[in-house]
């Protein structure tokens, strides 16, 4: 639908009193704004009645807006969690906008397996596994779950037992004394089972009876003039006092609980979040936000929360807020069915919780009056290098940005990396990697239009089948090709035979390898060097770049690359690397003879016969 067709006040009437989402376009057709609504009809029209007092944010906007879409759905509920997936997806300009992705470790102990282990996870899956969490600090977890190996001695491998129990040999862990190595049946189930209750009271904060216990072993140690295991006792000691410190009793009921307050200046915000757990506070971050000058506190907590909790694979059973919120009851049945139970949100007025948001809302307002500056640097770098490039390009709203590289050594087992940039950020969860599959030897073109076609192909039948965005689900507003014209084209050619307009533009390097400018649109565009637009796209080159490598790299140290050459008698590390790279793939090399071969630098004629021979009897006959 054309802006300059659209009648806005024709269209008000056309409006149905039913729930669901309404779109907001300016005049370049952009979208600026998504809400949700239990009646369009009513919502819609507030924002174009001048009686009205809208606030200075709805003011701007509706001064901005030329268009509008709307999606009815069957409830409020519906509309709220279409609402959160189109913000995230588009990103609008007048909509609060949390800056961070963040994921959270959780500690799972897999209680579902006859022994079970201790490990880091970043999700909580329908198992039958105890998840501890989430912790703020993924180094923090890694050193709770190497204390709780040393105290319990809970295996770390990831062997099936007991049924391959006695078919290896222990591990090291064993000999240094932090696993009982029920692999080889040395302990039984009853009394693993012992241990791993300890460590399942330990995450509960159940601190006493192991710091007894450490205490009376290091005892018995410095006794017997065993200082050794003494100062190991201690060490071990010291670690669970350091954990336990850092858990402030909050609450004697033990419950689960988030405490939300923000600061606001201008346009920032961040939002504190203390993490309660089982009655403790287990950690705390803080979140920055884009928003609106003069936005509502309870409107921002509003958004943040539907934004956050969206994405985050734990939900608490109370959140204790600073403010108000309008949609309160709504979000409440909304978190109540993410987390499969009652979600109470509060707004305390006395007591110990409230104490809580003040100190939150004080830890928010340290947060943000102490990197102001440094969130003014890092916007230059991230958000104000995109806005540089869609100047440079002459496109807008440029939020997600996805690259690709293409790796392989001669054409051996060729691999491509996906890598995403979110608003100038890496998104390292939405990065991918692909093993070509249906190319041989070194076609970097036909390689990427393999990854290309496999990705967005794939984010099609996704799109489909769910309403979550994420992952594939997710396309870019621009794509980003190492290289130039052949590449660019390339990619146009997939998006043409799928149906996609995404723009796609090249990163052009020079003679030295160095990144030199753009290829857009059959035009090679200079950036300038000193610009923030040129280090991010430089950056962007090469973590595309890295991540293939790293990939392939990956393989290889699996013994994944060209293993069958490793078969062949007299042919070494050396002579396999020369093989590689004299020959574009494993056809050739099968289909040359043994004078070809022979000519080839650290070969000789022996070496060429047996190559020769391995390809034209045995590999024939077992192929």
């Amino acid at each position: 639908m054309e802006n300059n067709n659209f009648n806005i006040q024709e269209e008000l009437k056309k409006l149905p009193g039913k729930p669901g989402v309404y779109i907001m376009h300016d005049e370049t057709d952009a979208i600026i704004y998504v809400g949700k609504a239990i009646s369009l009809k009513n919502r819609v029209r507030q924002y174009f009645q001048s009686s009205r007092n809208k606030g200075i944010k709805i003011e701007q906007m509706v001064t901005h807006i030329r268009r509008f879409e709307y999606i009815v759905t069957d409830s409020e509920l519906e509309a709220l969690v279409l609402e959160c997936n189109l913000i995230k997806e588009h990103h609008p300009k007048y909509n609060t906008m949390l800056m961070d992705d963040k994921t959270y470790p959780f500690i799972k102990v897999s209680t579902g397996e006859a022994f079970p282990r201790i490990m880091l996870a970043r999700k909580i899956q329908k198992d039958k596994a105890k998840y501890f969490g989430p912790y703020t600090s993924a180094g923090a977890v890694r050193d709770t779950i190497e204390l709780l190996h040393k105290l319990y001695h809970i295996r770390s491998c990831s062997r099936n037992l007991p049924r391959d129990t006695g078919k290896e040999r222990p591990c090291l862990n064993y000999h240094i004394r932090q696993c009982d190595a029920p692999c080889q049946g040395y302990i039984s189930k009853e009394d693993y089972g012992k241990a791993v209750t300890e460590v399942v009271r330990f995450l509960n904060g159940n601190f006493d009876s192991i710091q007894k216990e450490l205490e009376e072993k290091m005892q018995a140690a410095s006794e017997a003039l065993e200082f050794e295991r003494a100062i190991e006792y201690r060490e071990l000691l010291n670690s669970v006092n350091k954990i336990s410190q850092k858990q402030k009793i909050t609450d004697s009921r033990g419950a689960d609980r988030d405490i939300l307050a923000l600061a606001t200046a201008e346009e920032d915000a961040v939002v504190q979040v203390f993490f309660i757990r089982g009655g403790r506070l287990i950690g705390r971050d803080h979140f920055y936000l884009r928003i609106v000058k003069g936005e509502a506190a309870g409107n921002i907590l509003d958004s943040f929360i539907k934004q956050y909790y969206a994405g985050t694979p734990f939900i608490p059973g109370e959140l204790v807020v600073q403010e108000e919120l309008e949609d309160i009851e709504l979000i409440e049945e909304w978190l109540s069915a993410k987390r499969g139970g009652k979600v109470s949100v509060r707004v305390p007025k006395k007591g110990t919780k409230e104490k809580l948001v003040e100190l939150a809302a004080n830890n928010a307002q340290l947060v943000l009056t102490k990197d102001k500056e440094r969130l003014k640097r890092e916007e230059g770098r991230t958000i104000g290098a995109v806005k540089e490039i869609e100047k440079l390009l002459g496109l807008q709203n440029i939020c997600r940005m996805e690259a690709y590289d293409i790796s392989n050594t001669n054409g051996f087992e060729s691999v491509g990396s996906m890598v995403v940039y979110d608003r100038g950020r890496p998104k390292r969860n939405d990065y991918r990697k692909f093993k070509i599959k249906g190319i041989q030897g070194a076609d970097d073109y036909g390689s990427m239009r393999e990854v290309l076609t496999r990705r967005f192909t794939h984010g099609l039948r996704e799109r489909e089948e769910s309403k979550e965005l994420g992952g594939f689900t997710a396309f870019p507003d621009l794509i980003l090709m190492d290289g130039g014209k052949g590449q660019v084209n390339v990619a146009l050619e997939v998006l043409g035979s799928l149906h996609l307009n995404i723009p796609v533009c090249g990163m052009v390097k020079d003679d030295r390898h160095r990144t030199r400018g753009l290829y857009y649109q059959n035009e090679e565009i200079a950036i300038d060097r000193s610009s923030e637009a040129f280090r991010l796209v430089t950056r962007i080159q090469d973590e595309a770049h890295r991540f293939a490598i790293e990939y392939h790299k990956q393989l290889r140290s699996k013994g994944q690359v060209h293993s069958i050459l490793d078969d062949i008698e007299g042919i070494g590390p050396a002579r396999r690397k020369a093989l590689m790279r004299n020959f574009t793939s494993l056809d050739e090399i099968k289909g040359a003879t043994v004078e070809e071969l022979a000519a080839i630098p650290a070969m000789n004629e022996k070496s060429a016969e047996s190559v020769y021979k391995f390809f034209h009897s045995c590999y024939t006959e077992n192929n």
